[in-house]
């Protein structure tokens, strides 16, 4: 996978995003507990976003 490029303006969900270039080195039988993992990770961003406004 290839690093990010443009960043997304939350470091939390640049950090998510890049977490997922973990996913070249692993058996594909492991990417759903990764992306699970993300999928978590940004609701919880989402969430904390919509308490801040």
């Amino acid at each position: 996978m290839s690093e990010l490029t443009e960043e997304t303006g939350d470091e939390r969900v640049d950090a998510i995003v890049t977490g997922l270039g973990r996913l070249v080195e692993l058996p594909v039988s492991e990417h759903v507990q990764v992306f699970d993992e993300a999928f978590s990770g940004l609701e919880s961003t989402l969430a904390d976003a919509v308490e801040e406004q």
